[in-house]
């Protein structure tokens, strides 16, 4: 099993994962929402070789290529532009040394998650015939990007419920996830019995940990803190952690994921506000607490492997 964090690449970037132990980086490539662009797609065959080429010389590389244009939306320029940015990822993915594009399967905030799903089948039903002529699998993450009362969903893939109706309206086995557990655990859904359901389609793991907060539940309840929320993630009851400082049972995931020979890579996503992250992007950027934060979850991932 090969273990990397996501990341923006740069060259520093790339030479703490080697010091720190990983064996690699999942990188953002093309939009990334509303921050940096990460990875330019339209890199060249010789700007991805000499890039690719430090990596080795570093004894790393790229585990995977994470490309998150708005899928769905409504706006018909928006959508095409995305659209191309991301066929473009899964045609260039295999010169990075993977095979794995990573995404959510971002909504349409003003339609149903049904209607949503119709404009999904489409969508990703093309989607998937470029990634089997490719040799590439898309592997859509599952965190929910909820926000607004009432809430809207702002990827599709968030549940066991979604991900069977979406494997049905787009069956090419092109399409499965990026599973991670940290977003199941505040849902109240069972994580490693999801595993176990679905893992014939997990092909990369997301390795957060999440924190119940006792105190903020009871004053805020399930639907997060409402008054003077301090951004716009609903919630307040529970943060994300590093693999180890929360509630997850990573003993019990390590053998679910023996148990179906998981071959994809363990990818850190650092959200820990104590190590330097929150619940943005911020935690992406290296400093000494994060650095700290990501030497910390690999090594508890690495012990835990060994159980």
């Amino acid at each position: 099993m090969k273990y990397g964090f996501v990341a923006f690449y740069d060259d520093e970037t790339a030479a703490f994962a080697a010091r720190a132990g990983f064996d690699g980086i999942e990188a953002f490539a093309g939009p990334v929402m509303d921050v940096a662009a990460g990875l330019d797609i339209g890199m060249t065959d010789d700007d991805i070789k000499r890039m690719t080429d430090y990596l080795g010389g570093l004894g790393i590389g790229i585990l995977t290529l994470s490309c998150n244009p708005v899928h769905l939306t409504g706006d018909a320029a928006a959508r095409e532009n995305g659209a191309a940015q991301f066929v473009r990822a899964i045609k260039i993915c295999r010169r990075f040394g993977t095979d794995i594009v990573v995404t959510n399967a971002f909504t349409d905030r003003n339609l149903t998650v049904s209607q949503n799903l119709v404009e999904y089948k489409k969508v990703f039903g093309e989607y998937a015939k470029i990634a089997e002529s490719e040799g590439v699998k898309i592997a859509i993450e599952n965190c929910p990007h909820w926000s607004g009362s009432p809430a809207t969903i702002g990827n599709l893939a968030y549940s066991p419920e979604m991900w069977a109706a979406m494997f049905d309206a787009a069956p090419s086995e092109a399409i499965g996830l990026e599973f991670d557990p940290s977003h199941l655990v505040w849902q109240g859904i069972d994580y490693i019995r999801a595993l176990r359901e679905f893992g014939g389609r997990v092909y990369a793991f997301h390795a957060k940990d999440t924190e119940i907060l006792p105190e903020q539940r009871y004053r805020y309840g399930i639907f997060g803190k409402q008054l003077d929320a301090p951004n716009e993630w609903p919630g307040g009851w529970w943060r994300y952690r590093m693999p180890g400082f929360g509630g997850i049972d990573w003993s019990g995931v390590y053998n679910a994921l023996y148990e179906m020979e998981f071959g994809g890579p363990m990818i850190i996503e650092h959200e820990d506000p104590v190590f330097g992250g929150d619940r943005s992007e911020n935690g992406l950027g290296l400093g000494p607490r994060t650095e700290t934060g990501l030497r910390l979850g690999l090594a508890h991932l690495k012990k835990t492997a060994l159980i």
